[in-house]
């Protein structure tokens, strides 16, 4: 009899236990049918029509079952056909008058824009305006005293924060998907205007534009792109912060398109061995590769080989900081600039130019060394580099002083990310005058230092760092 009662009580304890444990769980997850209940409301549902027009084959309309289409849709001349094609994405308000913040990439080249509301009214929005560099869009519609999502500032989340959205996934309305903040700042190939906010938050095609809530019910990013190899989420999205998008926004309602600043630079990472290399204590700011003549910089005496640390005092901590900074400088301002040369700090006080879109026309040429003789060819056995110096005709083309073709690397060389055909046109932000000059720089360095050898590959400028004494 005890030892059935043993087992009675702890059947019972167990049981006990297993009803108290999901109450403590559920009561430390957040509850979010309040937040939803109260923004939701301010979350649209955004489709568009475009018109595509496409070279078919004449008179094939209706034929595409016949054996003998293919023959004739490869070699019957073509003639224009229209249709029109629909998409789909999210939106929210940001003003009782009716202003709609979404992506510009869900309302590009759109011929109409409507806008649902989640009352199931439906408006035709006009554009605004859009900024491809940062994808945000402010649409209009002519609406009164509509419910408003409240905004917060994206500079308060923290990683680990619980964070949801609403959209509209694959035409879904008001679709809600929760998780956390995964990291903040991340900066994604060719998205240089961005510090993405990026979650495990369940983001497919129709969420683009849709606002990210954080548990107060604020807006804190716009979501943007999934990292995805199928197509559907992944577990990996990204959002514009809210702080970004509204600057964008405002400027775009006043003026209908977004000025940015710049100071005419070319910039690069720092990694430890560069750090080291010009003497600085930790890998940190943007190196400057090159300074554009008669630019910003130049005017203000930046030079090549400098590392910009900090820009109105905000740390630059990566290269694809200080063009974010810069951008969000408006033109013609002043912006005071700490950078780091010869192995000490100063400030540079810089005034920004405008921003403008490139001009093809006046992309430089890529550098095409012709081959050579052996002849002329020096030796750099400790490092295991062999150069050439340079024409003077090659020399014109690349607008330097003096160069070193190179022609091979081995060793401690192509270690450091040298490759036959790049040119070597300075040590540690100094102009190249000789070889006599890398030559001594070489054998006047301990072993395992680092020397900082600026290079010109394919028409770009950057620095690699050679470690020298470890042998070729």
């Amino acid at each position: 009899m005890p030892f059935k009662k043993l087992i009675l009580s702890t059947l019972l304890a167990s049981a006990l236990l297993a009803g108290q444990v999901p109450d403590a769980a559920a009561r430390e997850l957040p509850d979010f049918t309040q937040l939803v209940q109260n923004e939701g409301r301010a979350v649209v549902n955004i489709s568009t029509t475009q018109t595509v027009r496409q070279a078919v084959p004449d008179g094939l309309e209706g034929f595409e079952g016949d054996p003998f289409f293919e023959f004739f849709r490869r070699f019957a001349p073509p003639r224009p056909r229209e249709f029109q094609a629909r998409s789909l994405g999210s939106g929210f308000i940001v003003s009782r008058d009716g202003y709609v913040l979404t992506n510009a990439h869900v309302v590009a080249r759109a011929d109409e824009i409507t806008v649902t509301l989640t009352d199931k009214r439906e408006f035709r929005a006009r554009l605004v305006g859009s900024d491809a560099r940062t994808d945000v869009a402010l649409l209009k519609i002519d609406a009164g005293n509509l419910p408003v999502a409240r905004l917060g500032s994206s500079a308060n989340l923290k990683v680990g924060e619980w964070v949801v959205a609403i959209g509209s996934p694959f035409g879904f309305d008001n679709s809600v998907s929760a998780g956390i903040v995964s990291a903040k700042g991340r900066q994604l190939p060719d998205e240089n205007y961005v510090p993405f906010i990026q979650t495990d938050v369940a983001v497919n095609p129709g969420n683009s534009g849709g606002p990210l809530f954080n548990l107060n019910g604020e807006v804190v990013g716009i979501n943007s792109q999934i990292f995805s190899k199928s197509g559907g989420f992944m577990g990996i999205s990204f959002a514009i912060p809210v702080d970004v998008a509204m600057d964008v926004a405002e400027q775009l309602k006043l003026s209908g398109r977004v000025s940015r600043g710049r100071i005419g630079v070319v910039v690069q990472e720092v990694g430890r061995d560069l750090a080291t290399s010009f003497g600085l204590p930790r890998a940190t700011g943007a190196l400057i590769t090159n300074v554009e003549k008669g630019g910003p910089a130049d005017r203000a005496g930046l030079r090549i080989g400098d590392i910009v640390l900090r820009i109105d005092g905000q740390n630059v901590d990566s290269s694809p900081d200080l063009q974010r900074l810069i951008s969000g400088i408006r033109p013609g301002k002043a912006i005071a600039l700490d950078v780091w040369r010869e192995r000490a700090e100063r400030r540079v006080n810089v005034v920004a130019d405008e921003l403008r879109d490139p001009d093809p026309a006046s992309a430089g040429r890529e550098f095409r060394p012709p081959s050579a003789a052996a002849d002329g060819q020096q030796q750099m056995a400790p490092v295991g580099l062999a150069v050439r110096e340079l024409s003077a005709a090659q020399r014109r083309q690349l607008n330097v002083p003096y160069g070193l073709l190179v022609e091979r690397a081995g060793g401690a060389a192509a270690r450091a990310g040298i490759v036959p055909g790049d040119v070597i046109v300075g040590l540690g932000g100094e102009p190249l005058r000789s070889f006599a000059q890398l030559r001594d720089a070489v054998a006047g360095a301990r072993k395992g230092s680092v020397l900082a050898v600026q290079l010109v590959r394919r028409g770009a400028v950057l620095f690699v760092p050679l470690k020298v004494g470890e042998g070729a």
